[in-house]
């Protein structure tokens, strides 16, 4: 199907019928042509095959499935199709694990409709896009990477996340604090905490902490 230059013509993969109508609503009037809609991975899947999209917008949750998993399945199957999640989810975690999966870009569902048709022509083109409002995030969890490319702990078994909330604890947060720092669950938190004990061979917080200053992982 030829493209006329002035339509972006896209597909809305998301597991909420009110999400993809506040989509649609917001998007009419603008450059982007909605050629159809799909809840889970299958109907997308059928939907690019069919109707040939540029680009996708995908949420990072479908009911049963998961966005970024579509994301492979899709991007695998389509190369040539710009996967752009939309999504209410904030954690910079979510951003790496999307572009990793081959997405093109990582929008929040309160983008506006310009927000929305400015990122689709950027990757369109070739781009890759991220929310401006999660670009200071992720600048600070690289500063927290070595040069080396690992970050601290990472040699002790210490996953990226869990040194984030490492570093954290180090700083004297509680669980509830580290969690609003981190824009994580508090029962995330606490599932780091105790792979962080266990992992570190110690039995509570002042202890964790203890080897963190002695093995110099944080300055």
């Amino acid at each position: 199907m030829p493209r006329s230059p002035e339509n972006i013509r896209i597909l809305i993969v998301d597991d909420h019928r009110m999400v993809r109508e506040g989509l649609t609503a917001m998007l009419r009037g603008t450059k982007v042509e909605i050629l159809g809609e799909a809840e889970t991975v299958e109907e997308a899947l059928n939907e690019i095959s069919t109707k040939a999209p540029e680009a996708i917008l995908l949420d990072v949750r479908l009911q049963g499935e998961s966005g970024l998993s579509a994301c492979r399945v899709i991007t695998e199957k389509h190369p040539e199709v710009a996967v752009v999640f939309l999504t209410v989810y904030e954690d910079e975690q979510y951003v790496f694990e999307a572009l990793r999966a081959g997405a093109r870009g990582y929008m929040l569902k309160r983008a506006s409709a310009d927000d929305i048709v400015h990122v689709l022509e950027r990757v369109i083109a070739g781009e890759t896009m991220v929310d401006p409002s999660l670009a200071g995030k992720i600048a600070r969890r690289a500063s927290h990477v070595a040069p080396s490319g690992l970050w601290p702990g990472a040699e002790l078994g210490i996953t990226q996340r869990e040194s984030q909330v490492l570093h954290a604890m180090v700083d004297g947060l509680n669980n509830k604090a580290v969690a609003e720092q981190l824009v994580i669950s508090e029962d995330t938190v606490k599932t780091h905490v105790r792979s962080i004990f266990r992992k570190l061979g110690v039995a509570d917080r002042s202890q964790a902490v203890a080897m963190a200053l002695r093995e110099g992982l944080f300055k």
